[in-house]
Formats: structure tokens, sequence, C-alpha cells
């Protein structure tokens, strides 16, 4: 039977406390359009895939833009505009939020990307 102390169990092993991913939003990625390579981009972008959001605070046609970029740091669009207010409040808050994509089709040279957003904490 093993005892804990302060957080760690007598063997060394941390207590690491749960995460949990709340589903905030569907919506899809803005902007793929303006992807320089996207075609290529998007033969490595699969279902279930997890994308992350960066605040992108120079952005002149939208001072709450959020960046998408995937997992290994390539930029793919932005959240539309329309319904980053509340991330972008979120993200401002010191809130984690990523979304994992739900659909991905190409339409002439149009990349559509749905997505679902999700809120990251730690309980």
């Amino acid at each position: 039977m093993r005892e804990e102390n302060h957080g760690t169990f007598s063997e060394g092993l941390t207590i690491k406390p749960l995460e949990k991913e709340i589903f905030l939003f569907d919506t899809i990625v803005a902007g793929t359009t303006y992807i320089e390579g996207i075609a290529d981009i998007a033969e490595d972008i699969n279902i279930n895939d997890r994308v992350d959001f960066l605040r992108k605070s120079d952005n002149s046609c939208d001072e709450k833009a959020i960046k998408i970029i995937t997992e290994s740091g390539i930029k793919i669009g932005y959240v539309p505009m329309k319904d980053n207010v509340i991330f972008d409040r979120l993200l401002n808050a010191g809130k984690s939020l990523f979304a994992r994509v739900t659909a991905k089709e190409i339409k002439d040279d149009w990349l559509k990307l749905d997505i679902k957003v999700f809120l990251k904490e730690l309980s």
C-alpha cells in the first residue's frame, strides 16, 4: 500500500492534476486560401489532429485575430473574425485553447477545415 507524502508517493512518483478538455464551439479555419503552399500542408492534416491557437496582435484587419497552427508550428489560418471575441478574452486571461480537426475538404483553391474548439483546464 502506497502512502502519499505532500503530492508524491514514497517511491518518488508525482501526483499530477487531472486535465479536462471542455468542448466550446464548432467553427472553421478561416483564411486558408491565403496560406502559401496550403495544398502541400493539407496532405499532412488529418481528422482528429490537434491545432493550436496563438494571439496575433499585429493583424491590421482584425485586432483580436487568433492564428491557428499545426502541432509542428505551421500556420494554417485564423479563427473566423465573427467567432474570435470570446476566444480572445479567454486567451488574454491565460486560458489554454486548442481545436481538433473534424472535417477536411478541398474545393478548388480552398482548404475547408472544420474544427471543434476546446478549453484545456487543469483540475
